[in-house]
């Protein structure tokens, strides 16, 4: 019987080729077989923690109160509107001058406020980037505010947002879907910009 031609391999441990002598063999040593089993473990370990962490995650989640969840979904909204005026030039919505983007002289203000019209807390049209001291010392300054955002969004938006005034509860499950899609919406808009 005639003996199948051994031919040589590369060893997956280091750069020796050599001759296996058994099918399936990949190491040239022992040394060698050594370490690549260790890698393995060290692999299977990584992915162990790897779910484990995914596990952790999800379970935090989970236990996530509305009012923390409402935080969140807060920050990205706010953060994607600041993002938004920014790349569009816009200036401050109620005093109609630059804004300053150095560091943190910006807020995400809102024509109707989140305590008297939380229903309108995450509408797109209801919020815009506002100098800091428009926003928190002049009370928002919002016979300005309206003037800048007739001219912005016009005059039927703006009545359209006064006269809403339906009530609405967030749920959970709403927050968390807010929150995620304002994050890719920002991640989106940033990439756009590099581009």
């Amino acid at each position: 019987m005639l003996q199948p031609v051994r031919r040589e391999k590369k060893c997956r441990a280091c750069p020796a080729r050599f001759i296996p002598s058994r099918p399936l063999q990949v190491a040239c040593c022992p040394a060698c077989a050594q370490a690549i089993a260790q890698r393995a473990r060290e692999k299977a370990e990584k992915r162990a923690a790897t779910i484990e962490r995914q596990k952790t995650r999800a379970a935090l989640e989970a236990l996530k109160t509305a009012p923390q969840l409402m935080a969140e979904a807060d920050r990205a909204f706010c953060a994607y509107i600041r993002a938004r005026d920014k790349a569009a030039g816009h200036p401050c919505i109620s005093s109609g001058l630059p804004l300053d983007w150095s560091g943190n002289n910006v807020d995400a203000g809102h024509y109707r406020s989140r305590g008297a019209a939380s229903h309108l807390r995450y509408n797109e049209l209801n919020c815009h980037a506002q100098a800091k001291r428009e926003n928190r010392y002049k009370g928002g300054n919002v016979v300005e505010y309206r003037a800048h955002l007739i001219q912005r969004i016009g005059l039927e938006a703006v009545e359209a947002l006064e006269q809403d005034n339906r009530t609405h509860k967030w749920t959970r499950d709403e927050l968390r879907e807010i929150r995620d899609t304002y994050r890719r919406k920002l991640r989106e808009l940033l990439k756009a910009r590099r581009s």
